[in-house]
């Protein structure tokens, strides 16, 4: 048997002041050089968290219309993760979500992700908006991770699939999320459990965020603010 052929790579000669001629290899078309998206090249990955009636969902939808307005003014998408089956049978909850539908009227295009509509995998709803150029708020982090206990989904799977999506974002996009973590220890395992996932939840989108903001009472406060001031004034 003939032995095999290396195939040819072209190379070149590069001569410096310093070192005698030597050959480097050209770079072919087909392997382009990789580089890093630096904080100018990405778009806004804003995570609101709050408390409770904190005004957080109010103020993330303020940030979501503006950041659409600056990138075109399209409706940006409004994705819902309350499971609306459950929440039938709570009054309380249901008013919540009337409150929430009524506040930010007619300026959006919902996506719902739920149990009900056949998923709770949120990378999906993300990458529709990406091939859309839509803006998108998901409201709320807290929810989903709710509903994905309540399936006994792989919340860590779930997880990983979403800070992947964020990381290959091309558009703006908007996640609300509450702070459980004020409050003393529950004093039940099931809720300490909760609490655990989503801070844990919480620290790994703020970690994938390039802006995050703390609510409270209705006013913002910055932790994380990534974002180029050339780019800050352009919005």
């Amino acid at each position: 048997m003939p032995p095999r052929r290396t195939p040819a790579v072209p190379y070149r000669t590069v001569t410096s002041r310093t070192t005698s001629p030597r050959l480097a290899r050209i770079r072919p078309r087909s392997e382009p050089r990789a580089e890093a998206r630096g904080p100018a090249s990405r778009p806004e990955i804003l995570l609101v968290l709050g408390g409770v009636a904190s005004g957080k969902s109010a103020y993330a939808e303020r940030e979501a219309l503006r950041l659409a307005k600056a990138a075109g003014g399209a409706r940006p998408y409004y994705v819902a993760t309350a499971d609306r089956k459950l929440s039938w049978a709570d009054p309380e909850m249901m008013r919540r979500i009337e409150k929430h539908r009524a506040r930010r009227g007619r300026s959006w295009d919902l996506v719902e992700v739920s149990s009900e509509k056949g998923g709770t995998d949120l990378a999906p709803a993300l990458r529709r908006a990406a091939r859309e150029r839509r803006v998108v708020l998901v409201d709320s982090l807290t929810l989903w991770l709710g509903n994905l206990m309540d399936h006994a989904r792989n919340v860590a799977n779930h997880q990983k699939r979403l800070i992947d999506a964020l990381a290959r974002a091309t558009v703006p996009i908007v996640l609300v999320s509450d702070e459980v973590g004020l409050g003393g220890i529950a004093d039940n395992a099931l809720a300490r459990a909760f609490a655990d996932a989503q801070g844990a939840l919480n620290q790994a989108i703020a970690g994938a965020a390039t802006r995050v903001v703390f609510v409270a009472a209705g006013l913002p406060l910055t932790l994380k603010d990534l974002l180029p001031k050339e780019l800050k004034d352009k919005t």
